[in-house]
């Protein structure tokens, strides 16, 4: 058994408050839960009430967890609560979960990002279960006059089998909620886990497949007003003026006026991004009225001036230039590429990798490019607000609770006190919903009409808004000495507003002479977080260019990536590395293994690709044939070291996504710019993957491990835009260098 304090940090991790109608809770600081229906739980208990953060026990023994984690599909509302079931050892089908509102008093990183709800959620889920079955047995040794170590528990029911006695959960909350916590706790070793590692259904299942509202577009209230927003139509432009006239005067409108997102003293802070804080609203009874008459209004647009302001980001202070005019793709193209002729900041450096270079047999260089993208989820930007002189109450999909409730509460003149925000189901996140911008406009359009409003976002507004996924570029160079033995590795990397640079990941510590370096160019067309930030480019660059030198080295693709970790892990190069290369050559072995890699048709291609981000790692294999001179995939193999997998009907589904999605990006994705205005506004001109083009099957292995939960929404995501390019050339023999790889074809898969 592993003992655990029952504290975090500086306070007190775990909390214990008598309930009425005899419930114990506890109350902790990361939790998430389930919701069974009505028929697959037992009959609720008397004077059952709800609060936040904490596990609640009826008198029946049935069990609430609420969820402070923003769901956006990946599954935690499922996954979480059966890690805190595991450890209290309850029924699983006596789990109910609520979703908790927004309470940094009691949670802490109430945030969807980063990969990071199982794997930082971890050890304060687990505590949690843990303190409360033991104060459990404590009432029940006190109640029976036995030793607490007699007593063991099993699906809710406490247990001494010397004196024949046994009861329920329910039977003790009530004396175990006056009792203290304890001060530490044993947790389960991973081989005594009943839950975690079984798959269970995603409890919002059968609602979303039956369409029940759970999301902020199904939102409603009473008396409640639509409100849609126009902003200018090109990057560099800002509002001059309007004529408001004809849409005042259609059915429905209730009111139009100009807005400002944010105060000009205002000091934003990391997810408080928004390209056009300028803002003309409509405001009417319906969607389709606002609609109408926002076509009605009659803007003006003027030119940007340059400006410069202080970011707080996370703690520090970062400058931030947006320069004014238009800027269009093939002037990015240009910057880039003489950015990246002329050097770059040196981030790391091993060995003396210029004189390497000029010892080498052989030396191959290969640029590598993608375009800018759109997030794209299938619930545009929305929000509810019902903002008061008293009280701001805002419900929606945000991944941002805790940071937003700080930008609304300073942009409305309130105390944090004063906000209210409740997260709704979300129809996709990607990152975009991580800058909350439209929950602020929500919030100003309810305080200047005094009325409850939603704020609804047209596909066009989302798609021409911004907080676009960055435009990247790399040149990568490699130098072999006459045994093909790879004794030089540069790589330098730029982009659109920002580097994708990873200066400590693979084959850095692998390489003797290794070099790293980057650049960035300033742009008015803001960027954010977008599904494996960064990785999301550069995974697939490194993995394509490893395959072309694997080739001029004339080794197998794999067995050359498993040589470079091989030295890694024996003899590795720096300090810095920040992967396992064991870890990651696990994978590789594995995938090799289940895709029987050297035994395949010769009618099939197949790209492999591998890599390591937020804290996991990914291998794959893409088998892809030709088909009347058309490439169609047929399969991918996927092998994932993630540690313990807490549900893996859930993460499979997570893996598959990835899959799906890294190949529709990379095969089609671009948001691309004329002076200023971005070319693709809706779905009829950015290209998503369609089903009939996904991969045949995709099959998910994973490594079977004790080690604590990483990263699992993100890291499937990146390495197969690299097994893609490289099972075309396969097929095609040409290589792909600049994303999207099909974008000038029609639909070509399927």
């Amino acid at each position: 058994m592993t003992v655990i304090k029952t504290t975090y940090g500086r306070r007190s991790f775990l909390k214990c408050t008598a309930l009425a109608g005899g419930g114990m809770m506890l109350g902790f600081s990361w939790l998430a839960s389930c919701n069974p229906s009505p028929e697959e739980v037992k009959k609720m208990p008397k004077d059952w009430f709800e609060i936040n953060g904490y596990i609640k026990i009826g008198e029946n023994g049935l069990v609430t967890i609420m969820s402070p984690n923003p769901e956006i599909g990946q599954n935690v509302k499922t996954s979480m609560p059966m890690i805190v079931a595991e450890e209290l050892d309850v029924d699983w089908n006596d789990v109910i979960v609520e979703q908790a509102p927004l309470n940094t008093e009691i949670f802490t990183r109430q945030l969807a990002g980063g990969s990071q709800s199982i794997r930082q959620g971890w050890d304060g889920l687990r505590m949690a279960g843990a303190s409360a079955r033991k104060m459990l047995v404590a009432a029940a040794a006190q109640a029976w006059q036995v030793p607490a170590e007699e007593i063991t528990t099993r699906e809710g029911v406490l247990i001494h089998e010397a004196s024949g006695k046994s009861d329920s959960f329910g039977a003790f909350a009530s004396a175990a909620a006056k009792l203290e916590v304890p001060t530490e706790v044993e947790l389960k070793e991973p081989k005594d886990f009943k839950i975690i590692g079984t798959s269970r259904k995603n409890v919002d299942g059968l609602k979303i497949v039956t369409g029940q509202p759970l999301y902020g577009l199904d939102y409603s209230e009473e008396g409640m007003l639509i409100a849609m927003i126009a902003h200018p139509p090109a990057f560099g432009l800002k509002l001059k003026s309007f004529d408001d006239s004809s849409a005042r005067s259609m059915p429905g409108i209730k009111d139009v006026f100009t807005m400002k997102t944010f105060n000009d003293d205002y000091s934003k802070s990391a997810f408080d991004t928004s390209a056009f804080t300028d803002l003309v609203v409509v405001v009417g009874q319906t969607t389709w009225e606002v609609m109408n008459a926002k076509k009605a209004l009659n803007l003006t647009w003027e030119p940007i001036e340059e400006t410069t302001e202080t970011l707080s980001l996370f703690g520090r202070e970062v400058t931030k230039r947006t320069p004014a005019g238009f800027e269009s793709t093939q002037a990015h193209k240009s910057q880039m590429a003489e950015m990246a002729a002329s050097g770059g900041k040196v981030v790391r450096r091993d060995g003396n990798p210029e004189d390497a270079f000029t010892g080498a047999a052989q030396v191959i260089e290969r640029t590598y490019t993608c375009p800018f993208l759109a997030h794209n989820t299938m619930e545009p930007m929305n929000f509810f607000a019902n903002v008061t002189d008293e009280r701001a109450e805002l419900v929606g999909p945000i991944q941002t609770p805790e940071f937003m409730e700080r930008s609304v509460a300073e942009r409305l003149g309130m105390t944090l006190e004063q906000v209210d925000i409740k997260m709704t189901r979300m129809g996709g996140g990607f990152g975009r919903r991580l800058y909350g911008h439209f929950l602020t406009e929500a919030g100003v359009i309810s305080q200047r009409l005094k009325a409850p409003v939603k704020l609804v976002y047209s596909r066009e507004d989302d798609m021409t808004f911004g907080t676009y996924r960055p435009s990247y570029h790399a040149t990568y160079r490699a130098g072999l000495d006459e045994n093909n033995n790879v004794i030089a590795f540069h790589v330098r990397t730029g982009g659109v507003p920002e580097s994708p640079l990873a200066a400590n990941r693979f084959p850095a510590g692998a390489v003797d002479n290794y070099l790293a370096e980057d650049w960035t160019i300033d742009s008015n067309i803001t960027t954010g977080a977008f599904r494996a930030p960064r990785s999301n480019f550069i995974a697939g660059a490194e993995q394509s260019f490893l395959d072309e030198l694997a080739e001029l080295a004339g080794k197998d693709p794999i067995d050359f990536r498993l040589e470079l970790l091989d030295r890694a892990q024996k003899n590795p190069v720096g300090e810095e590395n920040d992967y396992e290369a064991d870890r990651y050559a696990g994978v590789l072995k594995l995938v090799k293994e289940k895709s029987n890699w050297g035994k395949e048709d010769p009618d099939v291609h197949r790209g492999v690709s591998a890599y390591f981000c937020h804290n996991s790692y990914v291998a794959q294999v893409l088998d892809m044939t030709v088909e009347s001179g058309k490439p169609v995939i047929q399969k991918v193999y996927c092998a994932i070291d993630c540690g313990i997998v807490v549900n893996p009907d859930a993460a499979t589904n997570l893996a598959e996504g990835g899959v799906v999605d890294g190949i529709g990006h990379a095969l089609y994705s671009q948001i691309t710019f004329k002076d200023g205005v971005p070319e693709q506004n809706n779905f009829d001109k950015y290209k998503l993957i369609r089903h009939p083009e996904a991969p045949k099957s995709i099959e998910v292995h994973f490594v079977k491990s004790e080690i604590k939960p990483t990263g699992l929404g993100e890291p499937p995501f990146p390495p197969i835009m690299g097994a893609v390019a490289n099972a075309l050339y396969k097929a095609t023999g040409t290589r792909h260098y600049d994303q999207p790889f099909l974008a000038s074809k029609q639909s070509v898969l399927g």
